[in-house]
């Protein structure tokens, strides 16, 4: 890395200090709510992403979760034991599937999402509604910059998070 002015090593100093609660708060979060009793995290975001982007190949959610689509694959597999997705031939290509989620799939994702929000509203209440704007555009960045560096590269990042 390369040698970086003061004022922008402390930043980046506290930023990753920052970083590291926000992780360990998430941590705490997941294990004293009951929020993912009914899907847990990985099978909470296949299905968001499925309800918002429409149905697609195993490949494309992979690429869209930065998953191996092996991985992907899997997590398919499991949430269609479950009836929360279901998988068709690709009418461009028979030799792929469609992912399409369920009715039940999608209920029990948005009741997740419902209770997320629910979470997220009673912690952030004393908050400003300029404060909320202000942290959804700066975690929406540092996603984009996650998902450039590890997920889709410079041209596919539009859009992510």
């Amino acid at each position: 890395m390369k040698r970086l002015a003061e004022p922008r090593r402390g930043a980046l100093a506290a930023v990753e200090r920052q970083t590291a609660i926000l992780t360990r708060h998430f941590e705490l979060l997941h294990r004293r709510t009951d929020i993912h009793e009914s899907l847990d995290r990985a099978e909470y975001l296949l299905l968001r992403a499925l309800d918002e982007s429409g149905p697609m190949r195993i490949s494309a959610l992979a690429t869209l979760l930065g998953l191996d689509p092996s991985t992907a694959g899997r997590q398919v597999a499991v949430l269609q034991g479950q009836g929360l997705v279901e998988r068709e031939p690709d009418p461009a290509d028979r030799r792929c599937t469609v992912v399409t989620p369920t009715a039940e799939g999608l209920d029990r994702m948005r009741q997740v999402r419902r209770r997320r929000t629910e979470m997220v509203a009673d912690l952030l209440a004393d908050w400003s509604d300029e404060d909320l704007r202000t942290f959804d555009r700066i975690l929406g960045q540092y996603n984009l910059s996650v998902a450039r560096r590890y997920l889709t590269g410079p041209e596919g990042a539009e859009g992510t998070g």
